[in-house]
């Protein structure tokens, strides 16, 4: 989770000001918080998130310690493909995320028969993601999803209009899920190469070829 620090400061001669950060890795924002209150002149410490959720020094600490045995840190990618003649679909899914102070990597894809079109594939794959987000018990965590659709990614963000009808009900799926696992997602659109891992998957999916493996990653 990436936070900023706003705080007070307050000279000898009593003369104050407010200061904000830019954002940052929360583990990086409490070791210069603290490293703020040791001067002794920096009071009132908070911590924004994107969502103008804001914590004390006190409620990050027990916050990062709460979540260090389960997933945390979480970033999403996913990809569909689709296949017009037989209208079935492969999802993609891989999920990076850290637990336990250890940095994993889980891949999964499935088919998905009846769809109409290759941006349903997509909005699907979405929500596969959710699916396998929920079995790791992944909740109440901004979670960064990555995706190579611009359909998908400015649908979410409300930046497009959705001009193909079917895909509405998946929008209120996904929003649903997310709403009911109380996740804070952040949507990113990125090049189809830097999908790959998921693109891979996605056509693995449709070619017969079933894959669900979690790895540790080691830098």
């Amino acid at each position: 989770m990436k936070i900023r620090i706003e705080w007070s400061y307050k000279t000898p001669k009593g003369q104050e000001t407010i200061f904000s950060s830019e954002e940052m890795p929360a583990e990086m924002a409490l070791v210069i918080a603290e490293d703020l209150e040791r001067t002794g002149r920096s009071k009132n410490i908070l911590f924004v998130d994107g969502f103008d959720s804001s914590w004390t020094v006190k409620e990050m600490k027990a916050y990062l310690k709460g979540i260090e045995t389960e997933p945390h840190n979480v970033v999403v990618y996913f990809d569909g493909g689709y296949e017009r003649l037989t209208r079935k679909a492969g999802l993609g899914c891989v999920i990076y995320y850290e637990q336990n102070g250890k940095s994993y990597r889980l891949k999964a894809n499935t088919t998905f028969d009846s769809l109409i079109s290759n941006n349903e594939s997509e909005y699907a794959a979405l929500y596969f993601c959710l699916q396998e987000l929920e079995y790791l018990e992944v909740h109440h965590l901004p979670v960064r999803f990555l995706g190579d659709s611009r359909i998908v990614i400015n649908g979410m963000t409300n930046e497009w209009p959705v001009a193909e009808e079917q895909l509405t009900p998946w929008i209120s799926r996904i929003e649903k899920k997310i709403a009911e696992m109380g996740i804070q997602p952040e949507y990113n659109s990125i090049p189809r190469k830097a999908n790959a891992e998921a693109d891979k998957l996605a056509t693995q999916a449709m070619n017969g070829i079933k894959i669900a493996a979690a790895a540790e990653v080691i830098a």
